[in-house]
């Protein structure tokens, strides 16, 4: 199947405000989701000096049907926890907001910077408002990987909004994940380990699954994470580096669209802000009954850097898709710009 859907810029919806000393160091990466009102609202990460990360609330303005900016409505989550700052750095980055209907709520997945480093959690809400943290995620073991997926740094996580049939087949929520295979990271000298069966220590994509009921028994369930599997890594010239996961998963007629980023260039240093990546948006197609085996895939970028705002800023030349919304019937994309501005592109098929 040839990778059915493309990406169009359409400008900039949100830029740091002057005077704001919460967003001096760049709006970028936002979830999204609509309230019980149906207003659209984006969670922009939102950066102070130091890189020290917040999660701010946005209403977005409508247009003729286009997005076009936003109206600031506070913060929504602070690094307050233990678990989400350490001696000299913390945050709460890079929110990913999914609505899961089964469950009533909005179930944003985000990257805490504690002290060993960046770690998933997960937080939900009725409101977009209010925010109930359920802690740090948790892999089960399996040994069959022959090893603690625990131990590495995650991101770039994010649920499907319906529910799945997993490997046992069983009924589960399933979430995308990008595991960091260097644990000399947060513990020198031990190098980068893989489970077993992964020969390749790129950053890619991976699955997880959570059963049904024992979610709907006692949500925080939800942050205990199994069936853990391979989804896609990188491929092609654009994605190099590393890829990971973008949006919610959106179900579409050819199965789960899936936007990512995929990288080029070089890291200096793991917890270092970039000057020598990359970023792309790239897109794949997942089978509609098991998300774990990719159908159709984008073998160019569907976004790259090339507009100002994209190619200059706190990490130039990125272009980092986070959200995906409906506005009268077309898909808008939000993405962050240079880790600095929040743009939006519209999302069309290819007939």
């Amino acid at each position: 199947m040839t990778f059915p859907y493309t990406l169009t810029r359409v400008g900039v919806v949100m830029a740091p405000e002057p005077g704001n000393d919460q967003e001096i160091e760049g709006v970028l990466n936002p979830g999204s989701g609509r309230d019980q009102d149906g207003n659209l609202y984006l969670l922009p990460r939102i950066v102070a000096a130091g890189n020290i990360s917040r999660v701010g609330l946005a209403r977005v303005v409508i247009s003729d049907g286009v997005p076009t900016g936003v109206v600031r409505e506070g913060v929504v989550l602070e690094p307050d926890r233990g678990f989400e700052f350490g001696v000299g750095h913390g945050g709460v980055e890079d929110p990913r907001v999914t609505f899961i209907p089964r469950l009533g709520l909005h179930v944003m997945t985000y990257v805490a910077y504690g002290p060993l480093g960046p770690r998933t959690a997960i937080a939900t809400s009725t409101n977009m408002r209010d925010w109930k943290r359920l802690g740090p995620a948790h892999f089960l073991y399996e040994d069959e990987l022959d090893m603690d997926l625990g131990l590495f740094h995650n991101k770039d996580t994010v649920f499907f909004p319906e529910p799945v049939t997993a490997p046992d087949g069983i009924e589960c929520f399933a979430v995308l994940h990008r595991p960091m295979w260097d644990i000399g990271e947060t513990a020198p000298g031990e190098g980068v380990r893989t489970p077993a069966g992964v020969d390749d220590a790129r950053q890619s994509i991976w699955i997880s699954y959570i059963p049904v009921d024992l979610v709907l028994a006692d949500i925080r369930n939800i942050t205990l994470w199994g069936q853990h599997r391979f989804v896609a890594g990188p491929e092609f010239p654009f994605e190099a580096l590393k890829i990971g996961g973008g949006p919610p998963p959106l179900r579409v007629p050819e199965g789960w669209l899936v936007l990512h980023h995929g990288v080029t260039g070089t890291i200096d240093g793991a917890f270092e802000q970039q000057r020598n990546v990359n970023y792309r948006a790239g897109g794949m197609i997942l089978d509609a009954l098991d998300p774990s085996k990719v159908v159709a895939r984008s073998t160019e970028p569907l976004l790259e850097a090339e507009t100002e705002e994209e190619r200059n800023g706190i990490v130039p030349n990125v272009v980092f898709p986070t959200a995906i919304e409906e506005i009268d019937g077309q898909l808008w994309v939000f993405y962050g710009m240079a880790d600095t501005k929040i743009g939006v592109a519209r999302l069309d098929r290819v007939v």
